[in-house]
């Protein structure tokens, strides 16, 4: 065992954004850690940080000289004929192979399977060492992770449990913030009506005072001593109410539960119920004459959900090819599917966002016919708000911007079919829970790849095709 890592007051900062500072802890042997945050945060530089690949901005980590820390980054270069899943599994094989003390993984789930993910977990419960790992993967945080690091505010919150326990911890001590407010409001509203009848009091007293100082029974610092005494004491009573609502508010700031999506649909749940959207029969799908996948029967109704599983390399993308009646993919048998222009596709890379425009731009060539403010409620459904986040460039948005822009893009549009792969790669668990909120409102039929069951049955997936055996012999 080696002995305990130990972070003292690290800070990370870029000349634009503080990600976090003055983050202490001691790290134990065998500690199961899980980073987690918004995109964007400094989870990849922290794990780089305590691999000694980066430095911090401040503060230091001891205690590694003798350590042997491996490390399996999110994005990874070499090998760039293996698909993804391929790539990290030869990563990780490097890795395990040098016995490490410290094991970090960036986003290991991005590209693996299911049979992978299940073979990455059972590894992971087995692993004697320390181990730290980036994710946004809820399964695989339930089953590895005992600490949360949770980077958010420019602060590293450290829970000890899992994100579900983490979050109904966060809503219950707002709900008690909250609470507290609220009381602050009623003794503010008390002290302001005490502060008006001392200020009656003090007018009253005043009048008495010049009254009696004109006979001189009264000297005039007596009558204006008793005015300033009313107002410093209600004024003290104020200041200390004020400063008390700065500290509640202050810690509301620190429990941040992200807020809910509630979109509005261009086409209702009955108008897309309209009988088998897709039916396709003995069908074939694959390149340059020569099929891919053959056998290929399912239908699928207009407000039905399905997800298209199967391993890395099963061929999922051609038979999403194929439905979206991409050219490049020949089919053959029978094949009934909705016209181009009655598909959305959407990828990990957002595809059907102008980079060139606004965010309001954006919305607005959609609904060409719709008045400014009935596009600003729009908008204000999918979070974008202030004038800033309306009229930025959309180049400039984060990950989890993106996705809710592209979403509302949808919502704008929306289509009969939405086919949905692997949407869920590279984004934060706010902007996937986001993502989940918006599809459990979309009405009409749905197709997904994704190799995270939990997301899927969130989404409320009914309907599974698995690709496996219907590759061509």
């Amino acid at each position: 065992m080696h002995k305990p890592i130990v972070i003292s007051d690290i800070s990370l900062s870029f000349p634009d954004k503080m990600c976090f500072a003055d983050f202490s802890c001691i790290i134990q042997p065998a500690a199961r850690i899980a980073v987690i945050g918004r995109n964007g945060g400094g989870k990849s530089s922290l794990l780089k940080i305590l691999t000694g690949l980066m430095q911090p901005s401040s503060g230091e980590i001891s205690n590694t000289e003798n350590l042997t820390i491996s490390y399996v980054p999110q994005i990874i270069t070499d090998r760039p004929s293996l698909s993804g899943g391929e790539r990290f599994n030869k990563a990780l094989t490097s890795a395990l192979a040098q016995n490490p003390d410290v094991l970090l993984l960036d986003e290991p789930t991005n590209h693996l399977d299911a049979r992978n993910r299940r073979a990455l977990m059972q590894m992971l419960r087995f692993y004697a060492g320390t181990l730290i790992i980036v994710s946004h993967d809820r399964e695989l945080l339930k089953n590895t992770a005992a600490t949360l690091w949770h980077i958010d505010n420019g602060h590293i919150n450290i829970f000890n449990g899992s994100y579900e326990d983490y979050l109904e911890r966060q809503k219950i001590q707002r709900a008690a913030a909250q609470r507290e407010l609220c009381l602050l409001d009623k003794e503010k509203t008390l002290a302001h009506k005490a502060l008006m009848k001392e200020q009656a009091r003090a007018a009253q007293s005043r009048k008495h005072g010049e009254r009696l100082s004109k006979t001189g029974k009264w000297p005039p610092i007596i009558a204006g001593g008793k005015k300033r005494q009313a107002q410093n004491t209600a004024g003290a009573k104020y200041a200390g109410i004020n400063e008390r609502r700065a500290q509640v508010h202050e810690k509301l700031s620190s429990l941040y539960i992200p807020e809910i999506i509630k979109p509005k649909f261009s086409i209702t749940s009955a108008q897309a119920q309209s009988g088998a959207i897709i039916i396709v029969q003995d069908g074939a799908a694959g390149y340059g004459g020569r099929p891919l996948l053959e056998g290929i029967n399912f239908s699928l109704a207009g407000n039905e959900r399905m997800a298209i599983t199967g391993g890395n390399g099963s061929g999922k993308t051609t038979l999403l090819k194929a439905l979206m009646r991409d050219g490049g993919v020949k089919t053959s048998g029978g094949w009934t599917l909705p016209k181009k222009e009655d598909i959305g596709y959407l990828d990990q890379h957002y595809a059907n966002i102008d980079y060139d425009k606004t965010v309001f731009e954006n919305i607005k060539r959609l609904m060409s016919a719709a008045a400014h403010a009935q596009i600003r409620d729009f908008l204000n459904d999918f979070l974008f708000r202030k004038q800033g986040e309306v009229n930025c460039s959309a180049a400039t948005l984060s990950g989890g911007e993106r996705a809710r822009l592209s979403f509302a893009l949808i919502a704008a549009r929306t289509p009969k079919l939405l086919i949905l792969d692997e949407i869920t790669n590279n984004i934060d668990l706010e902007t996937k829970d986001h993502l989940a909120q918006i599809l459990k409102d979309f009405p009409a039929a749905l197709i997904a790849v994704s190799h995270e069951r939990g997301f899927l049955e969130e989404i409320n997936i009914t309907k599974y095709y698995d690709v496996e055996g219907r590759r061509a012999k």
